[in-house]
């Protein structure tokens, strides 16, 4: 059915974006956020110029500003072999971005993947809330995992999307925005 029930729920590309050069961050800066009330991204390959650091770390920009100060409140669960990432919860509230799980390795094959749901990033009398779950290998090539949620709590129009590592830059990664249909 075109533009039928069929539809619903269906993920629409907006963007992706693929680097394998020293980058900071990438910004997603045409979200569509009056066509989409619900955002999905997708994270793969990602690996940073230093071990143990947060490859997947999320800020908005709000009508245009990027909303850098600590006012994000976050809570991850997070799943690990290595004992000092254990099986431990984290959660603040006020963090300067959403932090996603803890960090990566630098050699071969250690990176990060994930994905993570946004909702009414577009409406500007709500509060912009996420959802993820994240996977990847430590500088000691052991398995880690999370997820967990976070709000920006204050209503105003999300119209961007700023992912970035907590330190240095990164040396890959592929990230893909969609918005899921309504109607």
């Amino acid at each position: 059915l075109l533009g039928g029930v069929a539809d619903l729920g269906k993920l629409e590309l907006i963007e992706t974006q693929t680097y394998s050069t020293a980058v900071s961050f990438v910004d997603f800066t045409s979200i569509q956020e009056s066509t989409y009330n619900v955002h999905f991204m997708t994270f793969s390959q990602m690996s940073n110029g230093g071990d143990n650091r947060e490859t997947i770390n999320i800020r908005f920009y709000e009508s245009g500003v990027l909303e850098t100060a600590s006012v994000y409140q976050n809570a991850r669960q997070n799943a690990g072999l290595n004992p000092s990432v254990g099986f431990a919860e984290s959660r603040s509230t006020a963090q300067s971005s959403i932090k996603t799980l803890f960090g990566s390795g630098t050699a071969t094959g250690e990176n990060d993947a994930g994905y993570a749901y946004f909702y009414n990033l577009g409406d500007s009398s709500k509060y912009s809330f996420s959802t993820f779950q994240c996977v990847g290998l430590t500088s000691n090539a052991e398995y880690q995992g999370s997820f967990g949620s976070s709000v920006l709590p204050q209503a105003s129009t999300v119209d961007g999307i700023r992912i970035l590592v907590n330190i240095g830059t990164y040396n890959d990664f592929v990230v893909s925005l969609y918005g899921i249909a309504e109607s």
